[in-house]
C-alpha cells in the first residue's frame, strides 16, 4: 500500500490528521507548508488539491480528502476496524465522540473564529468605536459557554480523555480547537478551565501526538509564518 499523503499547513488544523495516523499506525508522508503571511501559500492550493486551499488534505491513492472531520471519519471507517477512534454505532460511547467531533468545529472554533474575523475586517473606525468593544465582548459569550460545556462533561468523565480512557476521534478533533482558542485568547483571556488545561496535557504528552508533533514540526507560534 502506498502511503497516504498528508498536505500539512503550519499552524493549522493539519495536526489533528498527523495525530490520528499516528494513532493509527499508518504510514503517511507529510509535504509541509509554512503560511506566507498567515495564510496558506498559492502551492498548497495547486499540489493538494484541494478546490478551496484549505488545510488539512490527505491523498489515499486516488482520493483526495479534505475538511479535518471528514478526513477523521474517512479514516476511521477505512484503517480502523477494532473501532477505536469512532465506535460502531451499537456503542454507548458512540454519539458521544460523533458530537465531539463535529462540536469542535460546529461550536468550539464556530464562535471562536467570530472573533478572529470580526476584529480582521473591521474598519479602523469600528476598531475605535465603544461599539466594537461591546462586539467582541457580545462574541465572547458562546465562547465562554463552550468552555463551561466542555470543563463540564469532563468533569463528569471518570476516564483520562473526553469519551473514555483512550483516545478518540472526540480528542483528535476538539484538543485541537480548545488549544487554538486558548493560545489565541479569543474570548478567554482572564479566564481559565482547569479539567480542560488537564486533559490538554494529557493529550499532548501521548506518545502519538509527540510523534506528531515531531514528525510535522507543528507549532502555533509566529502565525505559522515561516520565521525571519
Amino acid at each position: 500500500m502506498a502511503p497516504i499523503t498528508l498536505y500539512f499547513l503550519q499552524a493549522s488544523r493539519s495536526i489533528r490528521i498527523a495525530w490520528l495516523l499516528e494513532e493509527l499506525k499508518i504510514p503517511y508522508e507529510t509535504k509541509f507548508y509554512w503560511r506566507e503571511n498567515n495564510k496558506a501559500p498559492p502551492t498548497f492550493k495547486t499540489e493538494s488539491g484541494s478546490p478551496l486551499g484549505k488545510a488539512p488534505v490527505i491523498r489515499d491513492g486516488d482520493n483526495i480528502v479534505y475538511e479535518s472531520g471528514a478526513i477523521v471519519e474517512y479514516l476511521a471507517s477505512k484503517y480502523d476496524p477494532d473501532h477505536r477512534i469512532i465506535p460502531a454505532n451499537d456503542d454507548p460511547k458512540y454519539p458521544d465522540v460523533l458530537q465531539w467531533i463535529h462540536a469542535a468545529e460546529g461550536q468550539i472554533l464556530l464562535h471562536a473564529l467570530s472573533i478572529t474575523y470580526a476584529t480582521w475586517m473591521s474598519p479602523p473606525a469600528v476598531k475605535e468605536s465603544g461599539g466594537f468593544d461591546k462586539l467582541l465582548e457580545n462574541l465572547s459569550i458562546n465562547v465562554v459557554r463552550d468552555f463551561d460545556w466542555l470543563e463540564g462533561e469532563l468533569g463528569k468523565n471518570s476516564g483520562d480523555f473526553l469519551v473514555g480512557n483512550t483516545v478518540t476521534g472526540a480528542d483528535i478533533m476538539t484538543a485541537f480547537s480548545a488549544r487554538f482558542v486558548l493560545t489565541r485568547e479569543l474570548g478567554t483571556k482572564g479566564k481559565t478551565w482547569s479539567n480542560v488545561n488537564k486533559w490538554l496535557k494529557k493529550c499532548e504528552s501521548t506518545k502519538t501526538y509527540q510523534d506528531a508533533v515531531k514528525k510535522t514540526g507543528h507549532s502555533l507560534d509566529n502565525g505559522g509564518n515561516k520565521p525571519q
